[in-house]
């Protein structure tokens, strides 16, 4: 039982990146935690962690160690949730991140019903347009949107996300509507910055040769630019030109007629939302329960339309 609880309080703080904090969710004092982390060391004959008053870095063997560790405690917690009378319990703590615009609108919204659904599940969301390093800094599930990079991680499709060209039918009633990409030069084009992540452009299908279709990025002008998508779906709701936006984003505005979707014909094929986890045997079952949930919910036609 020491043993164990050595385990469990190496990850603990681990995770939670302070004896403090390990210390208060487990409802001991942090001079306890403290001795449970000499004792493990000294049992193993190795440093796992180095502490300060400041902060804790794992070691390369701690490093290591303590992928080990999570796999042999959630192990056992699924075969005690698998003979239990409860039937499957997750428990433990999930480290989750999104892009900073769709996590507050599709991910943030869902963790407490999802906490709900598993209460002895404890949840940390961090929300950046940042290419978080998932493993590296140890976050259970990463949802990303549009086509992912090489990458060691595990991938599972959520849903679909298609790129929609969108204005408000006051601004086409005025201006009339593009017929074709090209058009887009005689319209003001809200887009973002030069120095954001949108660096091609918006991305279209056009028939080539052959009946063949390609796809051709153009980057169209106009008066107003930003960094922020969500100020570009603001500016557009608000009449001030056509965007090329996410149907995550502007989905719920079309369903409501506050936008209208025009060069559709054009409209490139649809890239995906995903989540993505580190390579490992034996996944969680809090991630596996978190994963699935999010497919449940982001399958409803209804969901997007919210």
């Amino acid at each position: 039982m020491d043993k164990l609880k050595q385990l469990e309080t190496y990850a603990s703080v681990a995770t939670r990146g302070s004896l403090t904090a390990a210390a208060k969710a487990e409802g001991v004092a942090p001079a306890i935690i403290g001795r449970r982390l000499d004792a493990l060391e000294a049992r193993l004959g190795v440093k796992l962690m180095v502490r300060t008053t400041r902060r804790i870095t794992l070691t390369h063997e701690g490093s290591a160690f303590l992928e080990d560790c999570h796999r042999l405690l959630t192990d056992l917690a699924n075969a005690e949730a698998s003979v239990s009378a409860g039937g499957v319990k997750a428990s433990g703590h999930l480290r989750i991140t999104a892009p900073a615009g769709f996590g507050r609108r599709h991910v943030a919204p869902l963790v407490p019903h999802f906490r709900e659904l598993h209460p002895e599940v404890t949840i940390s969301l961090n929300l950046s347009d940042r290419v978080v390093d998932v493993a590296g800094e140890g976050y259970d599930c990463a949802v990303r949107v549009g086509d992912l990079p090489d990458s060691s991680l595990v991938s599972v499709r959520l849903a679909e996300n298609r790129r929609l060209c969108v204005a408000t039918p006051r601004y086409l009633q005025h201006h009339g509507k593009p017929q074709t990409p090209a058009d887009l030069v005689r319209f003001d084009c809200l887009t973002l910055s030069s120095d954001a992540s949108q660096t091609r452009g918006w991305a279209f299908a056009m028939p080539g040769e052959a009946g063949e279709t390609t796809i051709t990025h153009l980057r169209p002008g106009g008066p107003l630019d930003c960094t922020d998508g969500q100020v570009l779906h603001e500016w557009c709701l608000a009449g001030y030109g056509i965007a090329w936006r996410s149907t995550w984003e502007v989905e719920a505005d079309i369903a409501a007629g506050r936008l209208v979707s025009v060069l559709d014909d054009f409209a490139a094929p649809p890239n995906g939302i995903f989540a993505l986890f580190p390579q490992r045997k034996h996944l969680a079952l809090r991630v596996r329960l978190w994963i699935d949930f999010l497919k449940h919910e982001y399958a409803r036609p209804e969901f997007w339309k919210n």
